[in-house]
């Protein structure tokens, strides 16, 4: 994934985003590089331009806890980055994992089942789709039906996502900004690696987004549809991690009570009413299925 140095390719984007004048760094004219300089960052940080300099470079890779705290606060990152930036750390220094698909458990399938008015799905840290109750699979059958599984790939290389989501760039900032949160140790990992290679190939929108580094996980956001049936829908989605899967995430939309939204999903619950109950929906890609 990426040049094989995330901890550095993560620090220069960082860098080259970070506003000089938020950093307390005097207007010296017109700069030939965007941002912070290197030398800026390393005094912002109490560290060498050199040692920094290799940091980046990916020749130095076993930063202190305390370099990675004073990194995160010179850079302006928020606590979500700043976590990311730390296991980037440890990544670095050793602590790796491949990512492994654990099937979706029984009890969690029986429990979406049963949520007639809330589309639900299950994702791993890639993004793929693993299950949905009947109302998930509905609200993404332009995804599903065509047997596409990964949110990521359908947004960036299926014309018809742009259909599904009118804030259609809103959306792939948002699911980029996701994978990363969600990937950030996964090193070497076949699925992952396929994933972002395929993409960096095939989506010149998904090279630009891929190389600003944004994290940002899955909570809390609303999303606007274009349903090919029912229409227009504003749902609110909330992620929960599944403790008995920690690679897993329980993704569950709902919409305002009372607004047309509610009745468009109210609508499209009768269509999914014919679907078979909450079952697996992901087929593992080649490479994708190592465990950990």
């Amino acid at each position: 994934m990426d040049s094989g140095n995330p901890l550095g390719e993560f620090l220069r984007a960082r860098r080259e985003m970070t506003d000089p004048s938020r950093a307390g760094q005097p207007w010296s004219g017109r700069r030939r590089t965007p941002g912070l300089r290197r030398e800026e960052i390393a005094q912002l940080s109490g560290v060498s331009t050199d040692y920094y300099a290799r940091l980046e470079q990916g020749r130095e890779k076993h930063p202190s806890a305390q370099v990675v705290h004073s990194l995160a606060r010179a850079l302006g990152l928020d606590p979500e980055e700043t976590a990311h930036l730390r296991q980037l750390a440890r990544t670095a220094r050793g602590t790796v994992r491949r990512g492994g698909r654990v099937p979706v458990g029984p009890s969690l399938l029986r429990l979406m089942d049963g949520w007639h008015r809330t589309p639900a799905l299950v994702l791993d840290r890639r993004l793929d789709v693993l299950a949905g109750n009947r109302l998930g699979r509905a609200l993404f059958a332009t995804m599903l039906d065509r047997d596409e599984t990964n949110l990521v790939r359908f947004t960036f290389l299926d014309p018809d996502a742009r259909d599904l989501y009118p804030h259609w760039e809103r959306v792939a900032r948002s699911g980029l900004a996701a994978l990363r949160a969600g990937s950030g140790d996964l090193v070497n990992d076949p699925g992952l690696t396929e994933l972002v290679g395929e993409l960096s190939l095939k989506s010149p929108e998904f090279r630009a987004l891929w190389a600003r580094h944004d994290v940002r996980g899955k909570g809390h956001e609303a999303k606007s549809f274009h349903h090919h049936e029912v229409g227009e829908l504003t749902l609110t989605y909330d992620s929960f991690t599944v403790d008995s899967a920690p690679d897993q995430q329980l993704v569950v939309y709902q919409a305002e009570p009372g607004s047309a939204s509610e009745q468009a999903l109210a609508l499209l619950a009768t269509v999914a009413a014919d679907l078979p109950a909450s079952d697996l929906v992901a087929v593992p890609r080649v490479g994708a299925t190592d465990p950990a």
